[in-house]
């Protein structure tokens, strides 16, 4: 009991005490949480503990749906032909670099899945701080397709690493493909009903809202697809991702929707996430021969992909922004980890390699997050 009572408490101290010291550095505030998850866990301040793992799990998917929000079906799919191809080369041009460096370096099969990957939840942090300049709302759209092919790739190679190339591989491939195709159906029913009947959409969130239907609506969705998704044995974070996505395309006219769902992420759930990413890290594994190295060469190698990918952008936006683009997706901090753990359980990697992985996930966070606002100075 005393052990979960200090836990609590040092949980708390950290979401209360982050944000001063992310001031203090001039860093932003998740790898702070990050980093003082570590050093909590090393002092014995943190531990293993079902609820804690619980509620850090919650705060990973609600950093999806927050994701999920900042993109509008009825807009994204106006994008321009030129900048879709684009976004088409750049995912082409990353999963063969991928390939190539996997084949080049004698690295295993994993990687090949592994250093492409693109998760949109730490972009969704940069238009908190950066709004939504040219560049980072290209970057939302691409990650966004990017990350849609990882959490696809994420859920296969979950199943191939867990039971192999049988029969639950192909039962894993049919229920993903029933359930985009009904979420397909779904998007296009909701569509045309409130298109028939848009006072639909006012009804179930009213301008007027002093019931808090809003938030009741967004997270019984939330919770719903992510129910959906547990229960077709498929990755959870697909579904959040895809609640989130629900709102902001067929409730245009709830502005604020956003800033009240990610106020209360922001400010409890997804900290305790970071803080539980860090506490997973132990600081004695720093001492393995060979891992800064390691990781130091992921998280390089993976940077050096986006950038070369990221060079189709340029005619479109300069080198600068284009550069955003490619360090903006470099880094996969939430779907890195996680595909890190599934292959390591399935000894597809080693525990140096495992380590290697997420000291590479935090050297990405704090290095890009000060590199890009590096050269974001001119909006300060």
């Amino acid at each position: 009991m005393s052990d979960n009572v200090v836990l609590i408490g040092s949980v708390s101290l950290i979401i209360i005490f982050s944000p001063f010291f992310a001031k203090i550095l001039k860093l932003p505030t998740t790898p702070i949480e990050i980093v003082l998850g570590s050093i909590f866990t090393y002092f014995g301040l943190l531990h293993d503990e079902h609820l804690f793992e619980i509620v850090a799990e919650l705060g990973f998917l609600y950093l999806m749906f927050i994701a999920g929000t900042e993109i509008n079906l009825k807009t994204f799919v106006k994008i321009s032909l030129s900048t879709a191809k684009r976004i088409g080369g750049y995912l082409l041009i990353l999963y063969g670099l991928s390939l190539l460096f996997a084949f080049y370096f004698h690295l295993s099969n994993i990687f090949i899945v592994l250093l492409p990957l693109i998760s949109v939840g730490l972009i969704a942090t940069l238009s908190k701080e950066y709004g939504t300049p040219k560049w980072l709302d290209i970057a939302m759209k691409a990650g966004a397709i990017g990350e849609v092919v990882s959490i696809v790739i994420l859920t296969l190679t979950s199943s191939a690493l867990e039971e192999g190339f049988g029969i639950k591989f192909i039962e894993t491939v049919g229920y993903l493909t029933l359930f985009l195709v009904v979420m397909f159906v779904l998007f296009r029913a909701v569509e045309i009903l409130f298109w028939w009947y848009p006072k639909v959409a006012t009804t179930l969130m009213p301008h007027d809202d002093k019931l808090e239907q809003d938030v009741r609506l967004s997270m019984g969705i939330f919770f719903l697809l992510v129910g959906v998704m547990l229960y077709l044995h498929l990755e959870l974070a697909f579904g959040a991702f895809l609640a989130g996505i629900f709102l902001p395309t067929f409730f245009e006219h709830k502005h604020e929707l956003h800033k009240k769902l990610a106020s209360f992420g922001f400010g409890f759930l997804i900290p305790i996430f970071f803080i539980h990413i860090g506490s997973s890290f132990y600081l004695e594994a720093l001492v393995m021969d060979g891992l800064i190295l390691k990781a130091s060469l992921i998280a390089l190698m993976m940077v050096v992909m986006r950038l070369i990918a990221s060079s189709v952008f340029i005619d479109k936006l300069g080198l600068k922004d284009a550069m955003l683009v490619g360090l903006s997706h470099s880094m996969p901090l939430t779907l890195l980890i996680a595909m890190a753990t599934l292959a390591f359980q399935a000894k597809s990697i080693d525990l140096l390699h495992y380590y290697a992985f997420i000291l590479a996930a935090l050297f990405q966070v704090i290095s890009i997050m000060v590199v890009i606002k590096l050269l974001n100075r001119d909006s300060f």
